[in-house]
C-alpha cells in the first residue's frame, strides 16, 4: 500500500505541476500574472485548489477521487486547449527538478517512518529553484549574443516599439529595405529581451547588414533593458495607445516606457509618431501628419506623402487605412539606409501582408479577412470599417478587446452591431457586453473555438465577407 501512496502521491505532484507549469508559460512564467491577472480563476480552483485541498483532509478516499475524476478532467481540459504547454527547455527542466525534489522528499520521509508526503514544498522549491536555474542560463545567454553582435561590428540595427503596429512596421521595413540590403527580423513577435537573445545567439545570420529588433513591454524598464542590450542605431516609436492598460495603469507610463528606447548609446536618429505627444529634437522626428488622402479598399492602401523635397503617392497592396503609418515609417528608415523616398515607395508596392493582421483569404465564394492577431481598438475599428465596404453579408468572429477597459469595448461591441449582420463572440470575458450592445438575433456565442469550422459552415454562404478580429486564447 505504501508504495502505491508512493507513486500515486509524485503522479499527483506532477499533474498539479502540470497545470501550474501551463499557466506560467502563458503569463510569461511570472507567477504573480498568474495570481492576479487570471480571467478564469475558476480553473484554479478545480484543476489546483480543490484537489490540493482534498489531499491533506479526505485521507485515503482521496485516490478514488484522483483517478477517477481529477486525472480524467485535467486530460480533457488541456486536450481543449489551443495554447498547449509546449515542451520547451525551461518547461523539460523544471519537471525533472519537480520529480527529483519530490521522490527525494518522499523516500526520506520513508526513511524516517513518515508516511504522510507534502506536495506544496516540492512544488514551491521547484519553482523558485527553475526560476533560479533560467537566471544563471539567461546571463550565459546574453554574454554569448553580447559576443555576437560585437563581433558584427558593420551590423546597423534598428528598433521598433509601438503600442499598435510594431510588428507591421518591422515586417515593413525587412521587406523594403530587403530589396537592397541582407536583413534579418526578429521572427513572428518576438520582442523580449529573452527572446531577443535566444534569436540572436540561434538565428541571427553573421553576414547580416540590418537587424531590425521588435521590442515590446509588459511594464516599465522593458524596453529600455532590450534597448541597452541591443543599442539600436536607428529607432522607430509607432502609434501610442491604451493597449495593456491593464498593466501600466495609464496612457503616459505607457508613452514613457515606449520613449525608453531612445536609452540606446549608438541612437543616430528616431521617428516617432505624434501620438506620442513629444518634442521633437535633432535626433527625434515626429511622423503621421504627413500621410494625407489615405484610401483603405478591399484590395489595398492609397495615400500621399507630403515630404519636404515633394508629394509622393504610394499604392500599398495590403490592406487596412492603419497601414500608412506602418508603411511610412519603413519609409523614413529606409530613406536614412539610403533607399530613397521614391525607391522605397516601388518597393512598398510589391509588400506582402503580415500573416493574421487584416490578411485576406478568398476562399469558397466568401472573403475572409483574416485580422486575427490585431487586439487595439483603433485597428479593429478600422478593419470594421473596411468590411462595410463589402456590398453583400457581413459576419464577424471575435473575442472583443482583451486588456481594455469596459468602455472601449462598448465601443467596439457598438460599431460591430451597426455594421455586421452576424456577430459571433468567441470565450465569456466580453460576453456581457456584446449581449447589452447588439440585438439577440444578430448574436451568437461560441464557447468552444475547436467548433468553429462547424459553426461558420452552419451561419455563412458564399458571397459573405467574414473578419476575424482578434483571437483570444482559451485561457482569457
Amino acid at each position: 500500500m505504501i508504495w502505491f501512496e508512493l507513486l500515486s502521491h509524485i503522479l499527483l505532484v506532477m499533474a498539479l505541476g502540470f497545470y501550474l507549469a501551463t499557466n506560467l508559460q502563458w503569463y510569461s512564467y511570472k507567477i504573480e500574472r498568474v495570481i492576479f491577472h487570471h480571467t478564469k480563476y475558476q480553473w484554479h480552483l478545480i484543476y489546483f485548489l480543490i484537489p490540493l485541498f482534498a489531499y491533506y483532509f479526505t485521507g485515503i478516499y482521496f485516490w478514488i477521487y484522483f483517478y477517477f475524476a481529477y486525472l480524467p478532467s485535467l486530460w480533457l481540459w488541456q486536450r481543449k486547449l489551443d495554447k498547449k504547454l509546449v515542451f520547451t527547455g525551461r518547461i523539460k527542466r523544471f519537471f525533472a527538478l519537480l520529480a527529483a525534489l519530490t521522490l527525494f522528499q518522499d523516500l526520506l520521509l520513508l526513511a524516517r517512518g513518515n508516511e504522510s508526503f507534502g506536495v506544496i514544498l516540492p512544488l514551491a522549491v521547484a519553482v523558485l529553484g527553475s526560476m533560479a536555474i533560467e537566471r544563471v542560463l539567461i546571463h550565459g545567454y546574453r554574454l554569448q549574443a553580447k559576443r555576437k553582435l560585437e563581433a558584427m561590428p558593420d551590423l546597423v540595427v534598428v528598433g521598433v516599439t509601438a503600442s499598435y503596429g510594431k510588428t507591421s512596421i518591422k515586417n515593413f521595413i525587412a521587406q523594403i529595405v530587403g530589396h537592397e540590403k541582407r536583413v534579418y527580423a526578429t521572427p513572428r513577435s518576438v520582442n523580449t529581451l529573452g527572446g531577443v537573445m535566444k534569436d540572436i545567439n540561434e538565428s541571427l545570420p553573421e553576414d547580416t547588414e540590418v537587424y531590425v529588433v521588435e521590442m515590446g513591454a509588459r511594464g516599465p524598464g522593458d524596453i529600455g533593458e532590450i534597448a541597452k542590450f541591443v543599442e539600436p542605431h536607428y529607432a522607430v516609436v509607432g502609434v501610442i495607445g491604451p493597449q495593456h492598460i491593464e498593466y501600466f495603469r495609464s496612457l503616459e507610463r505607457i508613452r514613457n516606457t515606449k520613449m525608453e528606447i531612445l536609452a540606446s548609446p549608438r541612437l543616430r536618429h528616431a521617428w516617432v509618431h505624434t501620438s506620442a505627444k513629444v518634442k521633437p529634437d535633432e535626433r527625434v522626428t515626429l511622423f503621421g501628419d504627413e500621410i494625407e488622402n489615405v484610401v483603405p479598399t478591399l484590395e489595398g492602401v492609397d495615400f500621399d506623402l507630403d515630404l519636404p523635397e515633394r508629394r509622393l503617392h504610394v499604392h500599398l497592396p495590403i490592406l487596412g487605412a492603419f497601414n500608412a503609418v506602418n508603411v511610412t515609417a519603413a519609409l523614413h528608415v529606409a530613406d536614412a539606409l539610403g533607399i530613397g523616398y521614391e525607391k522605397g515607395a516601388r518597393y512598398a508596392a510589391s509588400l506582402e501582408p503580415v500573416p493574421h493582421r487584416l490578411q485576406r483569404i478568398d476562399a469558397g465564394g466568401k472573403i475572409i479577412l483574416d485580422d486575427s492577431f490585431n487586439g487595439n481598438v483603433e485597428g479593429m475599428l478600422a478593419s470594421f470599417e473596411l468590411a462595410a465596404q463589402h456590398p453583400g453579408r457581413k459576419v464577424l468572429v471575435t473575442p472583443g478587446l482583451v486588456e481594455a477597459d469596459i468602455e472601449l469595448n462598448r465601443k467596439v461591441a457598438r460599431r460591430a452591431g451597426e455594421i455586421f449582420d452576424l456577430v459571433i463572440v468567441t470565450g465569456g470575458i466580453n460576453r456581457a457586453i456584446f449581449q447589452k450592445e447588439i440585438p439577440e438575433a444578430k448574436l451568437r456565442f461560441l464557447n468552444d473555438k475547436s467548433k468553429m469550422e462547424q459553426t461558420l459552415a452552419e451561419e455563412t454562404m458564399p458571397g459573405d465577407l467574414i473578419l476575424f478580429a482578434n483571437d483570444a486564447p482559451n485561457f482569457i
